[in-house]
């Protein structure tokens, strides 16, 4: 069976460079739309965290800010279906990322605060993508990838063609112009070769093992591209 680690923040707040704390989360759509389809595909999904700790759900992300009101509300839905397996994640430390045919990171906020700057995550993305085996990264999750070092402190992501939040997009919330950094300008600073596609629209990017998708719009895209890509590979078990 095709197998998946989905990794997810476990942090409850963004601080600002103002000092100021903003309640977030998980992205929902980010979250229950992959992990749905990948089920649906019949792959097993294992969903980590830093320590193991709970995710919660950004609020925002199921208001208007995630969509029209149908969409939010399945979305909604879906999320309490799934609140077992946001109590009860695996610790990121236990888990071998050869041991999965694919590791998928949500974004959110969340991981602008904890991925970005976690040595488990930034090691596990390091062996991940020296393995050649697929990686995705959605939305702010790319924010991970800040965390990952070689043995001779160099970037191992420099080069890769990328997505992530754009900053026209991060700049529609109005507390992101609090932030203390972008996303975009530190991929950018870091040496990827970022790219993005017109706001709010579905954009991903492929680079050897690597796929990225801009925003939660990506979400749905970005997961059919890995199902379709891990269905045809026969390394796939």
């Amino acid at each position: 069976m095709t197998s998946v680690l989905m990794v997810l923040s476990a942090a409850r707040h963004w601080t600002l460079k103002d000092g100021t704390r903003h309640p977030t989360g998980v992205w929902a759509e980010e979250f229950a739309v992959p992990y749905q389809l990948f089920v649906d595909a019949g792959f097993e999904v294992t969903v980590a965290t830093p320590e193991g700790e709970q995710s919660v759900i950004d609020e925002l992300s199921l208001g208007i800010s995630g969509g029209l009101p149908p969409k939010t509300k399945r979305i909604a839905a879906e999320i309490e279906r799934l609140q077992p397996v946001l109590d009860h994640p695996a610790d990121l430390a236990d888990m071998n990322p050869d041991d999965f045919d694919l590791v998928f990171y949500s974004g959110g906020h969340g991981p602008m605060e904890d991925l970005a700057v976690d040595p488990v995550s930034g090691a596990l993305l390091t062996e991940r993508l020296k393995s050649g085996k697929p990686l995705a990264l959605l939305c702010h999750a790319p924010a991970a990838a800040l965390a990952a070092k070689n043995p001779d402190g160099s970037w191992p992501f420099a080069g890769y063609r990328m997505t992530g939040l754009s900053n026209r997009e991060e700049r529609l919330n109005r507390f992101a112009w609090k932030a203390r950094w972008l996303l975009e300008d530190r991929l950018n600073e870091a040496g990827a070769d970022y790219s993005k596609g017109f706001p709010l629209r579905p954009h991903i990017v492929h680079d050897r093992n690597l796929y990225t998708g801009e925003n939660p719009q990506s979400s749905e895209k970005l997961a059919r591209q890995l199902i379709a890509d891990l269905q045809s590979s026969p390394s796939a078990h």
